[in-house]
């Protein structure tokens, strides 16, 4: 198999369930409307706070709660699944790596929810807000660092779900990941309006590689060498994912037992 293959069986899978599409749709439109509504009341009548508008700040909401719905889908990887019901065997005898298998897989149930962010778009924009980009370049270095960003994402992702070689539930632990991912990732509360010491820590953590670059460069909040030097950043922790995921892949493959003759 290959691993545009892994990426179409992650796909199916993730669309099965129609029901999760319209789930989609209603939490990212309520998630937008609340936004909009608190940063609404944080602005009270003024034009700007911190250099930036009420309408920039309502314009990263929107594309952060989109991009976010994107990059984080439920279940995010099918290695737990596959360890507890004792699949990984089969995965191992296959030609293509674990890890490549299932960072394929990853990315096709990611994409899965493109149609639903697709129709949900419109709405979204009209419920929250937009802004049209400055320039081509600023399309040309979203688009990248999006594809990036994504990237760092699926890494992490991976990482967290090999931990269920040790625990065989990672429901919890992904649950408080959720949490300080979406926090420290700026897809809530951009990180130009963070405190001094959550800022630092948001700064070198790979979260912010995931949602506040892309959508700072979107919205010129990123420019000129500064746009480069975000995607070295973000290149540089898709190398170092790459290690620890392979690292703790080789510590992992110690936790497999199989049964048989």
């Amino acid at each position: 198999m290959t691993l545009l293959a892994f990426s179409r069986i992650g796909y199916r899978t993730a669309t099965a369930y129609r029901g999760s599409y319209l789930l989609t749709f209603a939490t990212l439109l309520l998630q937008i409307f609340l936004m909009k509504a608190v940063w609404t009341g944080v602005y009270a009548q003024r034009e700007e706070v911190g250099g930036v508008t009420l309408d920039t700040m309502i314009a990263y909401a929107t594309l952060a709660a989109v991009q976010y719905r994107l990059l984080n889908p439920m279940p995010s990887s099918p290695i737990p699944q596959r360890v507890r019901e004792g699949k990984v065997a089969v995965d191992l005898l296959r030609p293509v790596g674990f890890l490549s298998q299932m960072l394929a897989a990853q990315v096709g149930i990611a994409l899965a929810a493109l149609p639903a962010i697709a129709i949900a778009l419109p709405f979204a924009l009209l419920v929250g807000g937009a802004q049209a980009p400055s320039s081509a370049w600023s399309i040309v270095g979203y688009s990248i660092a999006l594809l990036l960003g994504m990237l760092v994402n699926q890494l992490l992702y991976l990482i967290l779900a090999l931990v269920a070689f040790w625990t065989l539930e990672t429901t919890g632990i992904d649950m408080m990941y959720r949490f300080a991912a979406q926090f420290l990732s700026g897809a809530l509360v951009p990180l130009w309006f963070m405190p001094g010491t959550i800022k630092a820590l948001a700064e070198l953590l790979p979260f912010q590689a995931t949602s506040y670059t892309p959508v700072a460069i979107y919205l010129d909040e990123i420019q000129g060498a500064a746009i480069t030097r975000a995607l070295g950043v973000q290149l540089m922790w898709i190398l170092v994912l790459s290690g620890l995921a392979a690292l703790v892949w080789s510590r992992a493959k110690r936790r497999i037992v199989l049964q048989g003759g």
